[in-house]
């Protein structure tokens, strides 16, 4: 199977951006104390911050701009996480954590003038962001002032493996594409991206050949023009490719009139149609198109069966949020910051090392740092939508081994 050997690639980078795929209209024994509570509460390193004072975290993203709804899941899951991992006292050994959260508004000049800031008030750990052209500023804003800077959503592979300061909180690109490899049964099967001629829809080409073109994979493509209107061509050039599996990347206000072109020319009958499942407010505008998709998912909130997940679940709603797609990369962010603040107290390089080669059990299973590059090693998931009553919900298929959708060991670092 191809997703057995994916680990094993050294593959360029593109952004696959799984929220960008949706009919919307807007772009087993954890080491160590990773599970939360009060196992988490450990006692700051020697030389760190003193019992019964704080330590300040920035945190910067999008409160408003294009992606305000992603920042809105984010901030949830980072407080939700934080309460986990402190046991609802916000504290670790008496060492208050303050947050302090910063408006990027999608702008990387807008993130970097708040960054300046916060670090010029002399705080050592920053994180957040949505947006991946934001989170590459941040990392170097990072190194050139030496802080622990932990990225949100962001899902670009250039940040794994950029510099000792820079670590993830969510997936990158890559292990989008692996999971898509995963419903590819047949090895040396025709992939056929189907994306619009742009920068996004070339980068998602580009990460299917340098992933599954690796592998053995023949892939093709259909790129339509960014202004096109009228998707049935397109449509029936994908049928006439004759693939065993069809890569859908696209984004913005046409996705609609594309999935229907799609169904109206009997594209589903011809392979799988593998796509990112985006947030819950895209579902709905699939319709019954939705039972014929094959998702690949970072994460919904049914997709996962163990604690971590249900205390996620609990918080934010009891705190009126809906969990999302990118809930748990908030939450594994307070997981982060309490860790480094427990065994790393103010010391930057202690944080650095208290996280590298760290296992946990996060919201999506057992999740690891690898020590190298930084890279979240996560599982995946696989899904589909199922009609319940007036609405659309996601229905797990799978779940792919996080070894199994492990990205590329990144060597800039």
């Amino acid at each position: 199977m191809i997703r057995t050997r994916l680990i094993a690639l050294v593959s360029s980078a593109a952004v696959l951006a799984v929220a960008g795929c949706a009919p919307s209209a807007s772009d087993d024994a954890p080491a160590g104390d990773g599970g939360g509570g009060a196992e988490n509460s450990a006692a700051p390193a020697e030389g760190g911050e003193e019992a019964g004072g704080t330590v300040d975290v920035g945190i910067i993203y999008s409160e408003t701009g294009p992606l305000a709804a992603y920042g809105k899941q984010y901030k949830e899951g980072l407080e939700a996480g934080i309460d986990y991992a402190t046991d609802g006292t916000g504290e670790v050994d008496g060492t208050a954590i303050e947050i302090t959260y910063r408006d990027d508004a999608g702008s990387p000049d807008t993130a970097v003038a708040a960054a300046k800031d916060l670090i010029g008030q002399d705080y050592k750990i920053l994180g957040g962001t949505v947006v991946s052209g934001i989170a590459v500023a941040m990392a170097e804003q990072a190194v050139q002032n030496e802080i622990l800077y932990i990225s949100g959503p962001a899902a670009v592979d250039a940040l794994t493996g950029v510099n000792d300061y820079t670590f993830r909180s969510g997936r990158q690109s890559l292990q989008d594409v692996a999971t898509a490899g995963a419903m590819l049964e047949e090895e040396g099967g025709k992939v056929v991206v189907l994306a619009q001629d742009n920068a996004f829809g070339q980068g998602n080409l580009a990460a299917v050949e340098a992933v599954l073109g690796a592998e053995g994979a023949e892939v093709d493509s259909v790129l339509v023009p960014e202004d096109a209107t009228e998707f049935t061509g397109f449509a029936r050039q994908v049928v006439d490719a004759d693939p065993d599996l069809i890569f859908v990347a696209w984004a913005g206000a046409t996705a609609g009139n594309m999935w229907q072109s799609l169904d109206q020319q009997d594209v589903f009958d011809a392979a799988p149609v593998v796509t990112g499942l985006a947030d819950s407010a895209t579902f709905a505008a699939y319709g019954p198109i939705g039972e014929k998709i094959s998702f690949l998912s970072h994460y919904f909130p049914g997709a996962a069966d163990n604690e971590v997940n249900q205390a996620l679940i609990d918080h934010v709603t009891e705190a009126g949020g809906t969990p999302d797609l990118f809930t748990p990369d908030g939450f594994v962010a307070g997981q982060m910051i309490v860790q480094a603040v427990a065994e790393g107290g103010d010391d930057v390089n202690a944080m650095i090392d208290a996280l590298e080669g760290w296992e946990f059990e996060g919201p999506k299973g057992t999740t690891m740092i690898r020590e190298s590059d930084h890279a979240l090693v996560q599982p995946m998931f696989t899904a589909t939508l199922k009609q319940d009553g007036d609405t659309w919900v996601p229905e797990l298929v799978d779940t792919v081994p996080a070894d199994q959708v492990a990205p590329p060991e990144a060597s800039g670092k």
